[in-house]
């Protein structure tokens, strides 16, 4: 297998509104992240994805973007980039920025000249259509935000679509003059030391022609039209060859919702050219119900481990995975897969244990390396989120469900429980902002804080520290085969890899009870010894007959 720095690096995604404010106005910005760069160098990581950070009225916290080429007022200026990608660099850490590219917000220069007239150069950029005869929308498609994707304009009497919020309007990527202008930008920011690209939504970037409806209802779903488009590998192709192949040692990961396998070894097969890596979300929706995202069912073990097995050996050898359980999008990972109350610091440890030792990039969403927790406000008044208030107004105000069963869900899958605040000590607003934050702090920041994770050499970071460290210095937890064990198991996630004559087994308990098994009989071994474990007094022998504790992790080098 070919080697590469993306494949062997960690990545430590920042969501920079709510990482660390400088100036005391309630909001994260560059300089409160460069305040905390050797905080960064201690933990291990080798990339760092950054949020958008790009000029932007905030509609969709920075993924509706009005400049490109320029900073958001309120995270700093153009020089505190410079600053903080410096700072990176001088740590040994590359910079991965997000390229928003399938949409931009409504105040782009662009979208203002193209709704001003039909007949504007700029019209074209956008999806721009007439009603049907009877004056509905061109299509019934919904947008990602609730709601119909179509938004009329009245000064051109016509649509233009926005598959997420209305202030987001959809470029038209068939346009070459579009592409142009994005291969452009991109080729702006690599040249100013930008180290790659996490590509938002880029499955979404080639429409089906003519854009037809999604069955015959009122609105329906119409990914099968927008998703993984007639034209976006050759689009991908195409951005490949005229920006990312002029480049050295760049890192490139799509966001593909609704990805098959077979659809992302197309992606992220080397010989096509096209990305690095993707984000797949299949794992991601283990516990949506027959309704969605917001009808939460409780997840089934064995399905979560037949998904995740099926991307490790469906990629082998061709593509490369993505590992991640939780970031700005999605809940806290040791709320939803652990246990965040009398287990939160073994399950945490224990899932960061499976991140880290299947075959793929390890992605660490801030604060997960010291265990943050969902948050629980009860009132919808303290959430902020575009996706999450909108679907509260549809449930509850226009269909009349209970305020209180609507709450619940958010409570479990809302994005706000990856945003609020990152909690660096037991001092107000955990040491976050000297203001009134953004969004409330997780009240439970009093004993779940870096501060505390840092004093404590059991605690979560320092775990990190090791899962880190370790893979830095055994090739087979990057490029080992990854063959999975007892994958009907109830309780455990059991897996070798192997790389040469090298065996690790890797042991995980998933529940808060303890669990004996037999090892299967083709796991062999002469000697094991115990590589990392999340229990202090874990190193005990392996035997045929395994006891692991509740949420208990280990890995054994097999001789």
């Amino acid at each position: 297998m070919d080697k590469a720095f993306w494949k062997e690096a960690v990545v430590y995604q920042i969501y920079p509104r709510s990482f660390k404010d400088s100036n005391g106005d309630g909001i994260g910005d560059l300089r409160g992240i460069i305040e905390k760069l050797d905080y960064l160098k201690e933990l291990g990581v080798d990339v760092v994805w950054l949020n958008p950070v790009y000029k932007s009225p905030n509609d969709d916290n920075g993924y509706d973007i009005s400049d490109y080429y320029d900073i958001m007022d309120e995270f700093g200026t153009m020089a505190d980039w410079e600053e903080l990608r410096d700072g990176l660099h001088a740590r040994g850490i590359k910079l991965v920025m997000d390229l928003v590219v399938n949409h931009t917000s409504d105040e782009h220069p662009w979208f203002v000249a193209s709704r001003s007239s039909k007949d504007n150069p700029y019209r074209d950029f956008y999806y721009w259509r007439p009603g049907k005869p009877d004056g509905r929308e061109p299509n019934n498609w919904l947008s990602f935000f609730s709601g119909s994707a179509w938004e009329y304009d009245e000064k051109t009497g016509e649509y233009y679509l926005h598959l997420f919020s209305r202030k987001q309007p959809d470029l038209n990527w068939e346009n070459p003059k579009v592409r142009e202008e994005v291969y452009k930008m991109m080729r702006w920011w690599l040249d100013r030391g930008v180290d790659g690209f996490r590509m938002d939504v880029i499955n979404c970037i080639s429409k089906a022609e003519g854009l037809p409806d999604a069955g015959s209802g009122r609105y329906g779903w119409g990914g099968d039209y927008f998703l993984n488009g007639p034209r976006v590998h050759e689009f991908l192709q195409e951005m490949h060859r005229e920006v990312l192949s002029r480049y050295t040692d760049i890192m490139t990961v799509g966001e593909t919702p609704g990805v098959t396998v077979e659809e992302a070894l197309k992606y992220t097969d080397p010989r096509r050219q096209e990305l690095n890596m993707v984000f797949q979300f299949e794992h991601m929706g283990v516990d949506a119900g027959p309704g969605g995202k917001w009808d939460v069912r409780p997840w089934d073990f064995v399905e979560l481990k037949r998904i995740l097995n099926k991307w490790q050996t469906g990629l082998r050898g061709v593509g490369w995975n993505s590992l991640y359980l939780n970031n700005h999008d999605q809940p806290r990972m040791v709320s939803r897969f652990g246990d965040e109350g009398k287990y939160r610091k073994e399950s945490a440890k224990m899932l960061a244990t499976m991140l880290h030792t299947m075959q793929g990039t390890p992605y660490i969403y801030q604060g997960e390396e010291i265990g943050m927790t969902n948050v629980r406000f009860e009132s919808i008044d303290d959430y902020r989120d575009i996706e999450t208030l909108n679907m509260y107004r549809e449930k509850v105000l226009e269909q009349g469900e209970d305020p209180q069963k609507v709450l619940k869900a958010i409570h479990y899958i809302g994005r706000d429980n990856a945003r609020t605040p990152m909690q660096w000590d037991d001092g107000p607003n955990a040491g976050f902002t000297t203001g009134t934050p953004w969004i409330k702090v997780n009240p439970n920041y009093k004993s779940i804080n870096v501060k505390e994770a840092m004093a404590d050499p059991d605690s979560i970071f320092h775990y990190y520290r090791k899962l880190i460290a370790l893979r830095r210095q055994n090739d087979i937890m990057v490029y080992g085969d990854f063959l999975p064990l007892m994958e009907d198991h109830p309780q455990i996630y059991a897996y070798l890899r192997v790389l040469g004559k090298e065996r690790w087994l890797v042991l995980l308990n998933f529940f808060g009870r303890e669990c004996e098994f037999d090892l299967p009989k083709d796991v062999t071994f002469g000697d094991a010894g115990l590589v990392i474990g999340n229990y202090p007094d874990g190193n005990r022998p392996l035997s045929r007959r395994v006891a692991l504790r509740p949420y208990e992790a280990r890995v054994y080098a097999l001789v």
